[in-house]
């Protein structure tokens, strides 16, 4: 079979060609990106009519169409002036769902606003978009509520709008991150070593991080109202926007107890970020006080809760754990960490990115 590239500048023996046919242009076209309307949503706000394509109902059963400018199936179509769409009656028992759509049908050469009606039903359900190569590509802008015996319609919006496009800086996203458009997502990728590859988005409530790549980063928890333990480890990363997952260590490998400081009530364990402290949070973790010539006067397991509490942000997760008196003492601040036992804790928690 023939090899067939296009477009070059002119037809050649080695299979590339200059002109394409329609057929050809939307299979290369489509590679370029989906279907959406040439507008980027950038503000935090927008009005009822400050958006392409924006319509409103007239004479109870024609929905007008406002102008705007969008991508479909591989093609540009632009309405330079407004449109008027009747949706066809619905003179049944039951209501109807339609779609307005842009239609690309390429018997036509053309794409064009049309109504694909549905089927009237006690629940109905719109139309699903058609999505045929060489057919008929369709991208939906309103869905249509046809109520039972022609009753007046309603519309709601289902177009998809284009978005600023993603930018990877090769060091210092964050500070870059304030000359882009609202909406934007943006990529660390750390060519300098110094950090970790991540993807952040500067969006309405600001810069935030939304998820760390590669390996999770190391950091190192601490005590908080005594005593530092030998051994401290923790592993954390963004795992989402503004919430963290985090894992950390704490070993005592000496020969005695590690006690509170005097006066303090309980220990604090560090998080490898502020936590947000609007509602406070609890995180779960375990002692292992199992080690053979550990302190014998405590069980060899034991379940530990980590609290953040309600307030301003902190660092700092309180831990409790189970009275030693018995179920009806409830929690006990943790007050020793037995000698050769080790405490693992970790979970997810909300950070303190933004400014609340």
């Amino acid at each position: 079979m023939a090899e067939i590239s296009y477009p070059f500048n002119a037809d050649n023996t080695n299979g590339g060609t200059s002109i394409v046919s329609q057929t050809q242009w939307q299979a290369m076209a489509s590679m370029w990106g989906g279907d959406r309307v040439d507008f980027q949503l950038t503000a935090t706000t927008y009005g009822t009519t400050s958006l392409p394509f924006n319509a409103t109902i007239v004479n109870g059963r024609t929905v007008q169409i406002n102008p705007g400018k969008a991508w479909v199936g591989g093609f540009y179509y632009s309405l330079p002036s407004t449109l008027s769409v009747a949706i066809p009656n619905n003179s049944t028992t039951k209501p109807r769902k339609d779609l307005i759509v842009l239609q690309a049908d390429m018997a036509k050469s053309a794409v064009n606003i049309a109504v694909v009606t549905g089927t009237a039903a006690a629940t109905p359900v719109a139309p699903q978009p058609r999505r045929q190569a060489g057919g008929l590509w369709e991208m939906p802008l309103y869905e249509v509520d046809a109520a039972a015996n022609n009753a007046s319609i309603t519309i709601s919006g289902r177009m998809p709008f284009n978005m600023p496009t993603p930018v990877a800086y090769p060091w210092s996203a964050a500070d870059s991150a304030a000359t882009l458009p609202r909406g934007s997502f943006i990529y660390d990728m750390d060519n300098n070593g110094g950090d970790t590859q991540y993807e952040g988005f500067n969006g309405r409530d600001g810069y935030v991080v939304t998820r760390h790549f590669g390996k999770s980063r190391p950091y190192t928890p601490s005590l908080v109202n005594g005593g530092s333990a030998p051994v401290r480890e923790g592993r954390w990363r963004f795992v989402g926007p503004n919430a963290v997952w985090f894992s950390a260590f704490i070993q005592n490998t000496s020969s005695t107890d590690t006690k509170l400081n005097t006066g303090a009530w309980t220990y604090g364990l560090t998080l490898p970020v502020p936590a947000n402290g609007k509602t406070g949070q609890i995180i779960t973790g375990h002692l292992d006080n199992n080690a053979s010539n550990g302190n014998t006067n405590w069980p060899n397991f034991m379940e530990i809760v980590g609290k953040v509490n309600r307030g301003a942000n902190s660092q700092t997760m309180w831990l409790y754990w189970p009275s030693p008196t018995g179920a009806k003492g409830g929690l006990d601040g943790v007050s020793t960490i037995p000698r050769h036992a080790y405490i693992t804790i970790s979970g997810v928690y909300e950070a303190a990115s933004f400014k609340e």
